[in-house]
């Protein structure tokens, strides 16, 4: 097989046999190889709308509804009953700071062991009096496990708000400096969006935490995320077990070799595991409501599967 053969665009059929491609050939899976990250969406309601959010985050999406600290600690007992690796426990959104039950979800992440990460816009939610106080004392009470991603599309003000609506490049700031203050370890995330090189953009955040004094190592692609853009018209190939050889990668280094996350949708009684933090919606990627149900291998049909994971060689955990 050559590489034209394999990594070619295939037209409209592809992606929609999960063992096949479009061209007949095996599809690529990826087994879980140690759970290293469980991921929990706490809601897609947002403060803000993004023009482009990948999970479709807005004042008014509530598809994925709140989950409670009751159902992350039976998780929590999952973990320790399947015996995953589980090193990190990562919440995102919607903004997870509208989630009332933030601070209880994180604090139980914390007391079973694990990092927490919360992905953040820092803006109103997480300022509200009920947020501060519980931010501030998760910090005293477990340090640099506690770890607040703040999502600034861009390092500058103006194509931050050009995504994300005007002024909110400056209420994140003001957020990022209420964590700085209060010693809160800091990340940033970014978008790819404007055709700037990874160094420049990378040079764009060196700046932006210098002048604001906070400690996030813009050249590390885990404090300095880089999300590579997602369009699903795009045109991307379908990936075969050759494309492993071919283009240099390992399954092992995809996200869903390593993560999980567990989401509420509407409607629903009980939570379910999803293989993808990127794709809520999709059924197939939806694996059953419990960790051992999701232990399954992850057929990657989808093109986001391509582009963001494999092609892109992207992941939203630390």
């Amino acid at each position: 097989m050559t590489r034209h053969d394999t990594l070619t665009p295939a037209g409209p059929a592809k992606f929609q046999d999960p063992d096949v491609t479009a061209k007949g050939e095996a599809r690529a899976s990826v087994p879980l190889m140690g759970a290293k990250t469980l991921w929990f969406n706490t809601g897609t309601l947002c403060n803000i709308e993004c023009l482009r959010c990948y999970i479709e985050s807005s004042p008014s999406n509530d598809r994925l509804v709140y989950i409670t600290r009751a159902e992350v600690e039976d998780f929590l007992g999952q973990i320790v009953a399947r015996d995953w690796p589980v090193e990190e426990v990562g919440f995102t959104g919607g903004e997870p700071f509208l989630n009332p039950q933030m601070i209880g979800m994180a604090e139980a992440s914390l007391e079973a062991g694990h990092a927490c990460l919360i992905l953040t816009n820092a803006m109103k939610p997480m300022m509200r009096p009920a947020m501060q106080p519980g931010i501030a004392s998760l910090r005293r009470r477990f340090g640099d496990r506690l770890t607040l991603r703040v999502s600034l599309a861009h390092w500058s003000a103006e194509k931050h708000d050009e995504e994300r609506g005007a002024g909110s490049f400056a209420i994140s700031l003001q957020g990022m400096r209420w964590l700085r203050d209060q010693g809160v370890r800091m990340g940033v995330a970014g978008r790819t969006l404007w055709g700037e090189s990874e160094a420049d953009s990378r040079a764009g955040y060196a700046r932006l935490v210098a002048e604001e004094g906070c400690e996030i190592d813009a050249q590390d692609p885990g404090a300095c995320v880089l999300f590579p853009e997602m369009d699903e018209t795009a045109e991307v190939p379908e990936i075969t077990p050759a494309c492993w050889g071919i283009l240099g990668k390992r399954p092992k280094d995809v996200m869903c070799a390593t993560s999980r996350m567990v989401v509420k949708r509407k409607g629903a009684a009980r939570p379910t595991v999803l293989s993808c933090t990127l794709l809520p919606y999709d059924p197939q990627f939806e694996m059953g409501e419990t960790l051992e149900a999701a232990e399954a291998p992850v057929k990657l049909n989808h093109p986001h599967c391509a582009k963001f994971c494999v092609l892109g060689g992207a992941s939203c955990s630390a």
